[in-house]
């Protein structure tokens, strides 16, 4: 479809766009069909009708001549010649015997002759001196020959004008069956628009809502019963994902808070024993990284289940990373590297302060991991476009490009690009970051730095 027409499109989903789009090229390829057509059955009626006048000329010519069989030429011509000059404008005419001697020519023809075609064809079209494209008809009354020929030209100015006029309106039904085609395709996918609304709105808060059922039992009425039903085994799993987070935090928190409350009590007797203080520090350790682990997973079940509500409130940006930074300055002097906050724009965000600050002590916790003893790391902050865009850089090993979109999956292991030692955390901490990114409708992404060795990672949150 000429891109010209496609401006004429409305704006809508592409889906409907597509539809409209083969909606117009299937109406207009059948109007092409049939106007195609139309023109070539009119060419077949156009010369069957002109074989037909010819049959009749010849009949009238017949009569006009007798059942003499042995007339001159000149008593032909006193005979059909009044006849022949009143319809010169139509018809040529050439009369011959069996032995090809031409006995009459309308004046018409001058010194043309009308030629003869070898076979039995009746009828045929052929290209004569001085005179141009005929089609000729031949019959037959012994002893003569008789051909009548007509000009072609008429009959190609008149199919000409056809195809002009066919271009024409294939042209408007193009333009036509585009609006139409729109119309057509946004009354067909309207009820597919209500599925849609309707499933959007069913969320992690929302999971009692259903899409109405239409009335009837085709194709359609069928897919809504086939989501409903989907859309009651997401409603009993995601009840089943917040059952399971309320027991395991009740179920794995007490034992693993017990088990840390009897190993304190354990030092006192074991005062004595370096080697059993070694084991019960090494037992407290890992108790406590556990909890923190279970903390993270069921943090995490319920920011992916849509269970985890967050309320969002003004947040001075400046004033909050500063409190930040006081933080990351004691962390990052633990593993003797330095923490900078080399950019923090005033401005007013909302979001949810507790959450954002793990965020940060995430991002924070991975670039001291990664960062050598001496590096620097950089937070920067500010506000542009109704986006609150935080931007912390390490010095670190980076990552390779394969793995710089993988960083956020649970659990990820990675190897440094510059290194072939394993990261040996949890891998739940920036997923967490996604999760918080996506609670506050935004985005996380990883990017190696360019100026040096080093990994960017850049969140980018609405401030609305």
């Amino acid at each position: 479809m000429p891109k010209r027409l496609l401006a004429l499109l409305p704006r809508g989903g592409s889906f409907t766009r597509h539809v409209a789009l083969r909606f117009a090229a299937l109406v207009t390829a059948t109007t092409a069909i049939v106007l195609a057509s139309g023109g070539w059955l009119l060419d077949r009626q156009i010369v069957r009708s002109l074989e037909t006048l010819h049959e009749l000329e010849f009949e009238e010519l017949r009569e006009l001549i007798g059942p003499s069989t042995s007339l001159t030429g000149d008593e032909i011509r006193e005979r059909i010649h009044t006849d022949t000059e009143a319809d010169a404008a139509l018809y040529y005419v050439q009369l011959h015997n069996d032995s090809g001697t031409v006995l009459f020519r309308s004046s018409n023809l001058g010194e043309a002759v009308l030629p003869d075609l070898a076979g039995d064809a009746d009828h045929w079209t052929a290209q004569v001196p001085s005179v141009g494209a005929v089609r000729i008809s031949e019959f037959h009354f012994a002893p003569w020959h008789m051909k009548i020929a007509s000009p072609v030209a008429p009959l190609r100015r008149l199919l000409k004008d056809y195809i002009k006029v066919s271009g024409l309106l294939l042209a408007l039904v193009t333009v036509a069956s585009v609006g139409l085609g729109f119309g057509f395709a946004r009354l067909t996918l309207q009820p597919v628009r209500a599925i849609r609304e309707t499933a959007l709105r069913i969320r992690g808060d929302n999971l009692s809502e259903r899409i109405p059922v239409p009335a009837g039992r085709d194709e359609l009425v069928a897919l809504v019963e086939l989501l409903n039903q989907m859309f009651d085994r997401l409603e009993a799993s995601f009840r089943q994902v917040r059952g399971f987070s309320a027991t395991a935090s009740h179920e794995l928190k007490t034992p693993l808070s017990l088990i840390r409350l009897n190993a304190e009590k354990l030092q006192h007797h074991l005062s004595q024993d370096p080697i059993a203080q070694s084991a019960l520090g090494d037992l407290m350790e890992e108790a406590s990284r556990l909890h923190r682990l279970i903390e993270s997973l069921l943090f995490l079940a319920k920011a992916e289940s849509g269970a985890l509500a967050i309320e969002v409130k003004a947040v001075d940006a400046k004033g909050f990373l500063a409190e930040f930074a006081e933080d990351a300055h004691l962390l990052a002097d633990d593993k003797a590297v330095n923490f900078q906050l080399s950019r923090s724009e005033a401005g007013m965000v909302r979001a949810e302060p507790t959450l954002i600050r793990q965020l940060l002590l995430n991002l924070l916790a991975n670039a001291l991991t990664v960062s050598p003893k001496g590096g620097t790391i950089t937070l920067e902050s500010w506000i542009e476009a109704g986006q609150w865009h935080l931007r912390m850089t390490d010095e670190g090993p980076g990552l390779p490009i394969d793995q710089l979109a993988r960083v956020f999956e649970q659990f990820a292991r990675y190897r440094h690009a510059l290194s072939d030692d394993t990261h040996n955390g949890t891998g739940l901490g920036l997923a967490i970051c996604r999760s918080v990114a996506d609670l506050h409708g935004g985005f996380i992404r990883a990017e190696n730095r360019t100026d040096r060795s080093g990994l960017r990672l850049i969140v980018d949150l609405p401030t609305t």
